[in-house]
């Protein structure tokens, strides 16, 4: 079972996604809505992966995922976001990330990533939009 803490400022989505994810191999351990709760719920629950968007309050995306992994760089962080912006891919990848996708990715897509950060430790990315890449 993966053990995993969802980050995200909107409620309701963490709420569907926690309700999507309840029959997987996922256990939803804890949740955060801003970057700052979610360096602190990693640090106090352990994760194995944080799910996070990069567009929370307290701090950019990039620097909360710095924080994440400064304090458990054994946690794998994915960020499921609805920026496809060059800067915030490039910051993410910078920062450590295992895994970025977009909002528009499907549950299986979701799962298939989260596991593949988990057993192989390799970095994700799904869904690229049009026109957009890395570099």
């Amino acid at each position: 079972m993966i053990r995993m803490i969802i980050a995200d400022s909107h409620p309701i989505f963490r709420e569907g996604l926690r309700a999507v994810l309840a029959d997987s191999h996922i256990a939803i351990t804890g949740e955060a809505s801003s970057g700052d709760e979610a360096v602190v719920r990693a640090r106090e629950l352990r994760p194995d992966v944080v799910l996070m968007d990069l567009r929370m309050s307290s701090g950019d995306g990039a620097d909360t995922v710095a924080r994440i992994l400064d304090d458990r760089p054994e946690t794998r962080v994915v960020v499921l976001t609805g920026s496809a912006d060059d800067r915030d891919i490039l910051g993410a990848i910078s920062a450590g990330v295992a895994g970025y996708l977009l909002k528009e990715t499907s549950v299986l897509e979701l799962l298939s990533a989260i596991s593949t950060v988990v057993e192989e430790a390799r970095f994700s990315l799904r869904r690229w939009p049009r026109n957009s890449c890395p570099g």
